[in-house]
């Protein structure tokens, strides 16, 4: 008898991508359907200059799930005008080939469908999974199966980091600073653009002061360490916190970043994918994760576990 598969397309950032591997790992674990990995199709078409870095970094996992080469259904050359005119045909079956994340404008907001109660029993045998599914709800049930398959591979990690030591032995609260989207975007002379990026900027340093002044009170002789992929603006983000007490991590790659979250006390969550999934994935019993109340960076409004602290 053949396996009955689901295949999920990988694209975007490390974060982007373990959402995209959970939910569909979740998927597979419920339909009791194979996992298959496509990890060619999703970063063909680069749609900014950020994005032109991306590629495929779920092979420096544990993974149990092989990787599809030629057995995905848009595969090939004009693939994308292919997977359109396969999901125009795919409403007209009863059993459907594509699992999609549905999304929908509200007041010029793109949000999301949730697909938690997907009918299951309309799938055929051969699922492509598209949609990037930024909500715990789909996975959590199986978040042991997740922190063992998603365990970096040893041989690209730098075991002996004294970092390593630093954030076991302190009160160590963890902070990412993501790069600011807006500033990067050099040589657009644009007044709207520029607000957008101060805007931003002031945000994130309002809402990492506030986690510091949570975990001040709540905890003894807290250590914040920042990891950044924005050492332009570093010092801007540094000199206007209140703290003293903190180390910026440099000179990291993001591997290793991911891997140092694993001995992180606490959290202060930005509004990353990448730094939720390493307090999500983060073992700690004893962990407090703190999460901003007005920025969401996904278009999925139960994006936040319900047990983190907003603030």
């Amino acid at each position: 008898m053949k396996n009955k598969k689901i295949i999920v397309q990988i694209s975007e950032g490390l974060g982007n991508q373990l959402f995209m591997y959970a939910h569909s790992f979740s998927l597979s674990k419920r339909l009791n359907y194979v996992l298959e990995i496509d990890n060619i199709s999703g970063f063909k078409k680069k749609k900014n200059l950020l994005r032109k870095h991306q590629r495929y970094l779920l092979d420096f996992f544990s993974l149990n799930s092989s990787v599809v080469e030629n057995d995905f259904l848009v595969n090939g050359k004009f693939y994308s005008i292919k997977k359109k005119l396969l999901l125009f045909l795919d409403h007209f079956k009863k059993k459907k080939s594509f699992y999609i994340e549905t999304k929908y404008k509200s007041n010029n907001i793109k949000k999301v469908i949730d697909t938690t109660f997907f009918d299951t029993h309309a799938l055929s045998d051969k699922i492509y999974v598209l949609g990037n599914f930024e909500n715990p709800n789909y996975f959590k049930q199986y978040r042991n199966d997740l922190i063992r398959n998603l365990t970096i591979k040893n041989e690209y990690l730098d075991l002996n980091n004294p970092l390593i030591r630093d954030l076991k032995s302190s009160n160590s609260v963890s902070i990412h600073i993501r790069r600011n989207k807006f500033s990067d975007q050099k040589g657009i002379n644009n007044s709207i653009l520029t607000k957008k990026s101060l805007d931003f900027t002031n945000d994130i340093i309002s809402y990492i002061n506030d986690g510091i002044k949570y975990f001040n009170k709540k905890i003894d002789n807290p250590k914040y360490f920042i990891w950044t992929n924005d050492m332009n603006d570093i010092q801007e983000y540094t000199n206007n916190l209140n703290t003293s007490n903190f180390l910026i991590i440099k000179n990291n790659n993001v591997i290793n970043d991911f891997y140092l979250f694993n001995f992180s006390k606490h959290f202060i969550v930005g509004p990353s994918t990448f730094h939720w999934w390493g307090a999500w994935l983060n073992q700690n019993e004893n962990k407090i994760c703190v999460r901003p109340s007005k920025i969401n960076p996904s278009n999925n409004s139960s994006f936040w576990p319900d047990e983190w602290v907003s603030i």
